[in-house]
């Protein structure tokens, strides 16, 4: 397929989904037959503005993925493909697509790509299990400063033991002291 020429009118098509497939930290395929135009601009938006839905031809696609050096997705070019092109999170990306599907059973997640690799629809939805990249940041940081007290503890633990056997001594001094007078 790679050895036909592309038409010119096509030609900056498919340089332009090589760029996205390029620039992209993660691309979801799904099928979107039997959505309206409003339940696709609903998607757009819920997708946010840093990432990018586009119904592209799937041999135009099949071409800039194939350009672009990622391998593994020809199988899923089949029927109407839409691509959506995440750069921002790509957790909340697939967490919006699975929300989107399941109120709308008709938009299909096929596959698509994370980290230049091909990824089954079950990984995608594997993506949207995870928590967002804040939640995870902010156990890390409690787990951090969890163990960061307990070092704390335990370096003031022998300091502690030492005051209280002192003020227990000066208690028994005295005790001994007034006892004999």
């Amino acid at each position: 397929m790679a050895d036909k020429p592309v038409r010119a009118d096509k030609a900056s098509a498919v340089a332009e989904l090589t760029d996205h497939f390029r620039d992209s930290a993660a691309t979801v395929l799904t099928e979107y037959r039997g959505l309206t135009v409003k339940q696709l601009t609903e998607l757009r938006r819920s997708l946010g503005g840093e990432n990018k839905y586009a119904v592209a031809k799937n041999t135009l696609a099949k071409r800039a993925a194939n350009d672009a050096g990622i391998e593994g997705l020809d199988a899923l070019f089949t029927g109407p493909t839409a691509l959506a092109f995440v750069n921002g999170d790509v957790v909340e990306a697939a967490k919006g697509l699975r929300a989107f599907a399941k109120a709308h059973p008709v938009l299909v997640i096929k596959g698509g790509v994370f980290e230049g690799k091909a990824i089954t629809a079950d990984e995608v939805n594997k993506l949207a299990d995870l928590e967002s990249r804040e939640v995870l940041l902010a156990k890390l940081a409690g787990a951090m400063k969890a163990n960061l007290s307990k070092a704390a503890a335990t370096f003031q633990a022998p300091l502690t033991k030492t005051v209280r056997t002192v003020e227990a001594l000066r208690a028994q001094r005295e005790q001994a002291g007034s006892a004999e007078a």
